[in-house]
């Protein structure tokens, strides 16, 4: 279920970027239609739209990605007259008269309608603010861990780690000896190696930065698996809140999903409902309770 989910709002994500590049490409060409119901093709009597165009590019977002964005619209006109030719057929055949294509139909509509009310009341319900909401509830006592900023000039020997120690002991800039020394990639860079949490370096390496005042670097040279490290402290902090565009995406899942629990528990609170047939257990566990937990992922529209 929760691999189902992932999938569909991947789908989703790529078709609507799928959509605003079809209709970028097509405002840049001229000849963007204005409309949905604006004809681009006629298959015998049956007129193909803007419509048709935009739902197909959701249909087909997949095969899309796999071509250039100035062959969508061609490719998209030719799928859907093409569908049309064939659904054509099928009327003269008499298929659409058939019980098990009046079955499919209904299964059809029927989430077509689904994803139409996620879309409206679950997806479109989850507003800037509401996600503003939920960052400033879910941080307002952040304590993050300690954390250093660190730089580090890394060699080959004892010798020349202890060699690095004399020159910094005699005013050496820290950067530019890592610059010229080290044999790191960071070296380039002055060695910095930016802010890092216990349990990110290896243990020689994180116990000696964590125990340096802040400005001191290590006056004995620290061995790790790398090689020869000289270490200095340039910060210490505890580690702030993630920013809210780091976790608006996180956010806005946790509320769709609580927001989904609660409107389907609403409905069928409202519904009579009579299962026909036994439930059978879900592969590697008992199946759900009714009125169980909501999907990990929230159900976006298919």
């Amino acid at each position: 279920m929760k691999r189902f989910f992932a999938a569909t709002a991947r789908r989703t994500a790529l078709a609507a970027l799928l959509a605003g590049g079809l209709v970028g490409g097509l405002a840049a060409s001229g000849a963007l239609a204005q409309e949905p119901g604006d004809v681009v093709a006629k298959v015998g009597d049956t007129e193909v739209t803007e419509a048709d165009i935009a739902f197909a590019s959701q249909d087909f977002a997949d095969q899309l990605s796999q071509v250039p964005p100035t062959q969508w619209r061609k490719i998209l006109t030719d799928v859907v007259v093409d569908m049309n030719v064939l659904a054509n057929a099928a009327r003269e055949a008499g298929i659409q008269d058939e019980e098990a294509f009046k079955r499919q139909v209904e299964f059809l509509t029927m989430r077509a309608l689904r994803n139409a009310y996620l879309a409206r009341e679950i997806e479109g319900k989850i507003s800037d603010e509401a996600i503003q909401e939920a960052y400033d509830k879910e941080f307002a006592n952040f304590e993050g861990e300690d954390e250093r900023k660190a730089r580090h000039i890394l060699v080959k020997t004892k010798e020349e780690a202890e060699a690095v120690i004399a020159e910094l002991d005699g005013g050496a800039d820290f950067a530019e000896v890592a610059k010229d020394k080290s044999t790191g990639p960071t070296g380039p860079n002055g060695g910095d190696l930016g802010y890092f949490t216990r349990g990110r370096m290896v243990k020689e390496f994180e116990d000696a930065a964590f125990a340096l005042e802040v400005g001191a670097y290590t006056k004995e040279p620290v061995e790790t698996q790398f090689g020869w490290h000289v270490i200095k402290v340039e910060e210490a902090r505890k580690q702030p809140a993630p920013a809210l565009a780091d976790v608006r995406d996180q956010l806005r899942q946790q509320l769709l999903r609580a927001r989904y629990a609660e409107v389907l528990a609403d409905l069928k609170a409202k519904t009579s409902i009579e299962v026909m047939v036994e439930e059978t257990p879900a592969e590697g566990g008992e199946a759900p309770a009714e009125g169980g937990e909501a999907p990990a992922e929230a159900p976006k529209a298919e």
